[in-house]
């Protein structure tokens, strides 16, 4: 009956895979499975379908601007509580004090002082790990300042937005932002100073139809998600059947909402060469203000 028994033969290579976790990741978008590394080398995108992941906001610096020359503005600015909001067992001021420690981020919106291949210019960048990157006070207090370091600077004002709209814990006082933000984007064009914004992944709401939408250029990263109502909103309230790839931003390109739409690992340069047509007169410098 010996000659009946199924023999077990080792698994070869014994013990445990030689393949070290984390090696291989699938892609959100077209489901392939890749080496991570390869993604990450790629800018965060997909070398496959060309999906953008998310970046955080020291990411994007990184990314963008040259080695060592980002100087961080305005940390002082923080979130209050105005209106002592609770869902809940945690309240605002607790859910604040989460996102800073899960995001090492003041608040939702990082600025600073930077060179992009030379060109001194100021750069904002909003971060979606910090509740959506929600506009409240302190986002909008923040951005206006930061437009007018721009103007006493006489330096080009870049911003990578992507929200999900106002706080909705601050209630009307986030949504006069909107009517805050615009402002700021006025006193730019009146002083001749060059305002781009970057659309990404997502920015919609109140952020989306304020200052975002108000860029002299305004740019977005393949497949970003922009529009002020969401989908089914709009499906409901209208009845209607909306067409592929709607609020996308190659749908929002074609439509003429955005001049361009940039893959990552081009942007840096575009950004130089528009800077250099926007304002010629500019020369290196990547010293601190004072």
């Amino acid at each position: 009956m010996a000659f009946f028994k199924r023999k077990r033969f080792p698994a070869s290579g014994r013990g445990k895979s030689p393949v070290p976790d984390g090696l291989w990741m699938k892609c959100d978008n077209c489901r392939e499975t890749v080496y991570r590394s390869e993604v990450e080398q790629n800018h965060q995108v997909c070398p496959n379908c060309g999906y953008h992941y998310r970046l955080g906001a020291r990411q994007r610096v990184a990314q963008i601007t040259d080695p060592e020359s980002f100087q961080e503005t305005h940390t002082n600015i923080r979130t209050l509580d105005p209106l002592r909001f609770e869902v809940g067992e945690e309240t605002y001021a607790q859910r604040i004090e989460r996102a800073r420690r899960e995001s090492g981020l003041q608040d939702a919106l990082l600025t600073g002082f930077a060179a992009i291949e030379g060109i001194r210019v100021a750069i904002g960048v909003m971060d979606a790990s910090f509740i959506m990157a929600s506009m409240g006070c302190a986002l909008g207090e923040k951005l206006c300042r930061f437009a007018d370091d721009a103007i006493r600077e006489r330096i080009p004002l870049i911003v990578f937005t992507a929200s999900g709209g106002a706080r909705m814990q601050e209630g009307i006082l986030a949504l006069m932002q909107m009517a805050k933000t615009a402002d700021a984007v006025r006193r730019l064009n009146e002083a001749g100073i060059p305002f781009i914004t970057i659309f990404t992944d997502p920015t919609t709401g109140g952020v989306q139809a304020s200052f975002a939408s108000l860029g002299d250029v305004i740019l977005a990263e393949p497949g970003a998600y922009i529009g002020f109502a969401g989908q089914r909103l709009i499906t409901g309230a209208l009845n209607i059947e909306l067409p592929p790839g709607f609020q996308r931003a190659e749908y929002q390109f074609e439509n003429g909402f955005i001049d361009q739409v940039v893959k990552r690992a081009d942007l840096r340069p575009f950004l130089a060469r528009l800077l250099r047509c926007l304002a010629p007169a500019l020369q290196a410098d990547t010293a601190p203000v004072s």
